[in-house]
């Protein structure tokens, strides 16, 4: 056995630091719209932050933003999933309307209980979701053209009902869905505590599960980050789930919506990257004939993906009128767009196939950032509406240039 030489000693003893920039060449390259939203965002943040002379990322500021935006970031996970199969839905903001006019009658008219009126506002969502679905999926009209019929129809519904009046006010239970805090029952006084040891416990479930999928790439021989890149990014979502934890903490602590929030984003992530149907999801979004040359039911998928907006929209439209405290008949006006944009400037691509719910929500801070950020510095609704006009048009732009860039 020969003695092992200085310069493969040398080599045995350091990392090569040419792979380690292959490799975080390769992880920029194949997560380049997800990595430049998040830096998009995070400049977004800094430049509101000095612009409005630090009002942007106060704790109140912040509880608003989470509120303010997130039956829009309810639309996006749903809204993803159409976008990821290749199609669009222009009726969710009428959708939402309508289903708020129909709970508001059940609960204010009829005084029906919270919790009933709830479950029947999911299914009236899922029955529309199904009307939509059926005429895209099996008879085979185009999306843009049934949800468009959607819009119309729902939207003259929801006057219908209304009567053209609002309807309010909700009882405080229904309320505190969109507007209530869950309670410290460790009684911190100024500092929520219950919060800062729902951050701990998360870290330490990212942290956990980080690990764990390392070992088993590991285990199976796949390729994996450097172990100084690895750990520089677990420590970074460390602290920075730690820091909005505590924001959070010294203000009301952690909002009831924030929590339905990550439910469905865990839920909805698991299934598009774990389960068979997620798989189906892309596969027909990347090439649908293909898809169903393999086997998988073209139609009953997409039928399913516009059932589940169908409920997301309802759920959309119930947290508005619970915010509102009113059913209106101009509620869900362009919550369509907005959730579109979101979708798109989150790494959703206009040909289908790309897309992923954790890109949408980042589409959607970018959104509910930007609409905050030009508010608190003055800038009127037209001003507004025109720069995320441009901002949609520049992720879409960005998308079709990668696309052409690979081909």
């Amino acid at each position: 056995m020969q003695p092992m030489t200085q310069k493969e000693h040398n080599s045995k003893q350091q990392p090569d630091s040419r792979s380690y920039k292959q490799i975080l060449s390769q992880m920029i390259k194949s997560n380049m719209r997800q990595y430049s939203m998040i830096i998009a965002l995070i400049l977004i943040m800094l430049l509101f932050q000095i612009l409005t002379e630090g009002i942007l990322l106060k704790p109140l500021n912040i509880t608003n933003l989470i509120l303010q935006n997130s039956y829009i970031l309810v639309l996006a996970i749903g809204m993803v999933l159409v976008i990821i199969t290749g199609h669009i839905d222009l009726s969710v903001g009428s959708i939402a309307a309508f289903v708020g006019a129909i709970a508001a009658i059940l609960m204010v008219d009829y005084s029906m209980p919270t919790y009933l009126a709830v479950i029947i506002s999911l299914l009236l969502g899922a029955i529309i979701g199904a009307w939509q679905g059926f005429w895209i999926a099996y008879v085979k009209i185009p999306a843009f053209i049934v949800t468009l019929a959607g819009m119309l129809l729902f939207r003259g519904l929801t006057l219908v009902v209304l009567e053209g009046k609002s309807i309010a006010p909700f009882p405080e239970t229904f309320k505190k869905i969109s507007s209530g805090f869950i309670p410290d029952v460790f009684g911190g006084g100024n500092v929520h505590l219950l919060t800062l040891l729902i951050g701990i416990f998360l870290s330490i479930i990212y942290v956990f599960n980080e690990i764990k999928a390392r070992s088993n790439q590991k285990k199976y021989s796949f390729e994996v980050q450097p172990k100084g890149i690895f750990i520089v990014k677990l420590v970074s979502l460390v602290v920075v789930i730690n820091i909005f934890s505590y924001v959070l903490a010294i203000y009301e602590g952690l909002p009831n919506i924030l929590i339905i929030l990550g439910i469905l984003i865990l839920i909805y992530t698991f299934v598009m990257r774990k389960t068979t149907i997620g798989r189906h999801i892309y596969a027909i979004g990347g090439n649908e004939k293909a898809a169903q040359l393999s086997g998988v039911k073209t139609k009953r998928v997409t039928f399913l993906v516009f059932v589940n907006m169908g409920v997301l929209s309802a759920l959309s439209g119930l947290i508005f009128a619970a915010r509102l405290n009113a059913a209106t008949p101009k509620a869900g006006n362009l919550f369509e767009l907005d959730a579109i944009a979101a979708c798109f400037i989150g790494g959703a691509s206009a040909y289908g196939g790309i897309g992923t719910v954790p890109g949408a929500i980042i589409g959607g801070l970018v959104m509910g950032v930007m609409n905050n950020g030009m508010s608190l510095v003055g800038l009127g609704i037209d001003w507004q509406q025109a720069i995320k006009g441009l901002v949609l048009l520049a992720a879409v732009a960005f998308d079709i240039y990668n696309k052409n860039k690979n081909l």
